[in-house]
């Protein structure tokens, strides 16, 4: 890589990530300074203003061609997510938006395998699923992620494998299969457990719990959840997903004032 970007991104507090991202580029020259404004630009992306991410990767458009894979990869990736990702309301991205996503991730895609640049091929991997997000799409690409992901030894693409087995678990969950999704969910929990992102850690165990109560294995389901109730407190981040499954699980039990208690707290958690 021709830059380590990880100190500079917080992607909680994308404004912060962008003032870091100018301030390396006033040092920055050739390829190094194409990718800084790559993430310029998906900074703006997070923010939801799309059309200014747009607008700073058309300045870079014409340094482009003649740049390494690494920014080309990255410039075809932001471009990409500029048109349909995670942060727009699927409704508002049109049927041409998807096609120019698809040929941006594509590229990507295909410039980053050339490259031998693992972890931004997954990357390009996972974004089709923005794309095609039918439960079984969904499972198909995650399965192709992993793929990459278990065949390589760079260790940013290692990194990739909680989020990547997250994302299988989710998809298999959406098609009833549970257990499955379980087995999937429980190796990406333990995967964050090796890390040091405890936020991270809490919505891994999160999904675990969840995936319990689908299988009507409430007794360990309610466990996971009271525990994520007192660590999300202490840290001052009570989450309404947390109370929600706290409501199902004692409505289950038919404990209705407790369900009622969550119910309160959700809505609390909520209006914040």
């Amino acid at each position: 890589m021709a830059i380590d970007l990880t100190p500079l991104w917080d992607f909680g507090h994308p404004d912060v990530s962008e003032q870091r991202f100018r301030k390396a580029l006033e040092q920055a020259t050739g390829d190094e300074a194409l990718i800084l404004q790559t993430q310029i630009a998906r900074t703006y992306g997070l923010r939801k203003d799309f059309a200014q991410a747009r607008r700073i990767l058309r300045q870079i458009e014409p340094s482009i061609a003649a740049a390494g894979p690494e920014a080309r990869t990255r410039f075809q990736l932001e471009t990409g997510r500029s048109l349909a990702s995670a942060t727009h309301d699927p409704k508002e991205i049109t049927p041409q938006d998807r096609i120019e996503a698809r040929r941006s991730y594509e590229a990507a895609l295909s410039i980053a395998r050339e490259a031998g640049l693992d972890a931004l091929a997954i990357d390009a991997i996972h974004m089709f699923a923005f794309l095609d997000d039918s439960p079984a799409d969904q499972l198909k690409w995650g399965q192709a992620a992993l793929e990459v992901v278990q065949a390589s030894t760079q260790p940013d693409a290692r990194r990739w494998e909680a989020s990547v087995r997250n994302n299988i678990g989710y998809a298999l969950h959406q098609l009833g299969r549970y257990e499955d999704a379980l087995d999937q969910f429980q190796r990406a929990l333990a995967l964050r457990e090796l890390g040091t992102d405890e936020s991270a850690t809490r919505i891994a165990r999160w999904m675990v719990a969840w995936t319990l109560r689908s299988l009507r294995r409430v007794d360990e389901a309610l466990e996971i959840q009271l525990r994520l109730e007192k660590e999300n407190d202490a840290a001052g981040a009570p989450d309404a997903y947390v109370f929600e499954e706290l409501e199902a699980l004692y409505a289950a039990r038919g404990h209705t004032a407790r369900a009622a208690h969550y119910a309160e707290r959700k809505a609390a958690a909520q209006s914040r």
